[in-house]
């Protein structure tokens, strides 16, 4: 879902693909718990969950479920009391013994990310439906979805949403604007073609402000995953006949995106191996969350072929970021070690289901012995994804609060 689907700005008015974020959450740093703010004992992760609560809750739930791991029922619950009656999410809600109202900020991110877990674990139906039919009242007229309820469509979103209806029991291409679009038609219409060059078969963010799109890496990453349907924990897909983005009337189809999204992604992995982080003055920074996320979408759409070299240079660099940006970061690593078939209990020595469950309360059951959760809880932060905290951050300002979500970082 993207989900994001995982590098932040460094100033509040700075913008990349679409996005800012507070100059102190840069560089991946997390938020320290405000003291208005107690972290609910459900909740994964020690840091505050004004910006992204939901958002981390839900892509542990999904990454332990797809683990065989049964999430502890507090947890699920948690995430299950955050939804408001008309089954939309916000960010997090400290009270969610009140009721949601107008000024409640619910958004497709959370909302989406949320329908995924809770359908992920199972025995949700309710919520999972009415999360699900919030979704599809708050589709645009292009037939994709912005962050915020009405506001303009952009590729991540549309992505997670996506996601969202394929894990609902929905049909994300039956679902339809007003005017017959869906969201694979928004996808399609953020997708650079291939004359671009390199850039070509990237998706964009959104348009920028002189309407051009330009080729962003996290959207990328997380539309492609949403043209397969697959959400947040994608299954390793077949080698392509063409490893070249393909034009024509198939570039405009789910799996043509997908595969041209993949062409892209594996085109920047092969430079170094990782992708780089777009913080000024950090040029040959790696952004870890968003190589992992386009390792995801490589393996998921293209095989294992052009995964392996980027896969084992996150076993040997990640695991330090893990630790530090928590849950969110686990989860993600996590997906792209199923995507890959690999085992995530043994990344780089590392076993990442077992770190990732230290982070909350101990799972109900687990494979291993080391999930018992014996062990000292990890201090890891959020592993917020900062494109959502960009595009809240600045919904918030006009509203007079600073909320934000969501993964995805930029390339």
């Amino acid at each position: 879902m993207n989900i994001r689907r995982s590098a932040a700005l460094v100033a509040a008015t700075v913008v990349i693909g679409g996005a800012a974020a507070p100059a102190a959450l840069a560089d991946g740093a997390s938020p320290s718990a405000s003291p208005k703010v107690t972290v609910p004992s459900g909740l994964y992760g020690t840091t505050d969950p004004t910006y992204d609560g939901v958002w981390r809750q839900s892509l542990a739930l999904v990454a332990q479920e797809t683990e065989g791991v049964k999430p502890a029922a507090k947890a699920v619950d948690w995430l299950a009391g955050q939804q408001c009656e008309d089954g939309g999410f916000a960010a997090f809600r400290a009270e969610p013994g009140k009721a949601c109202d107008a000024k409640t900020p619910v958004d497709s991110n959370s909302t989406a990310a949320a329908v995924q877990a809770l359908a992920a674990v199972g025995g949700r139906e309710g919520e999972v439906t009415k999360g699900a039919t919030w979704l599809k009242k708050n589709q645009n007229a292009d037939g994709g979805w912005g962050y915020n309820p009405g506001g303009a469509s952009d590729g991540n979103s549309t992505a997670v949403v996506l996601g969202a209806l394929s894990t609902s029991g929905d049909e994300p291409a039956e679902v339809r604007s007003g005017t017959g679009k869906s969201g694979f038609d928004a996808l399609a219409g953020l997708t650079l073609p291939c004359s671009e060059g390199k850039n070509g078969g990237a998706l964009a963010y959104q348009p920028d402000k002189k309407g051009k799109l330009v080729a962003n890496a996290d959207a990328t990453a997380a539309g492609v995953l949403g043209a397969l349907g697959s959400g947040f924990a994608a299954e390793k897909g077949d080698a392509p006949d063409a490893y070249t983005c393909e034009s024509g009337d198939t570039a405009k189809t789910p799996d043509g995106i997908a595969h041209n999204g993949a062409v892209y992604l594996q085109n920047q992995l092969s430079t170094h191996l990782y992708l780089k982080s777009q913080l000024a003055g950090a040029e040959d920074q790696p952004d870890y969350g968003n190589t992992a996320d386009a390792v995801t979408a490589v393996a998921a759409t293209e095989g294992i072929k052009y995964t392996k070299d980027p896969y084992a240079w996150l076993e040997k660099n990640a695991q330090d970021w893990a630790k530090g940006a928590g849950p969110a970061a686990y989860a993600q690593l996590i997906f792209a070690a199923h995507a890959t078939g690999n085992d995530p209990r043994d990344f780089g020595g590392t076993d990442l289901v077992s770190a990732l469950n230290r982070t909350g309360p101990d799972p109900a059951s687990a494979k291993s012995a080391a999930d018992s959760g014996d062990e000292k809880k990890d201090d890891g932060g959020s592993g917020v994804s900062w494109w959502i905290v960009g595009v809240m951050f600045i919904a918030a300002v006009g509203a007079g609060i600073l909320i934000s979500g969501r993964k995805k970082q930029q390339k």
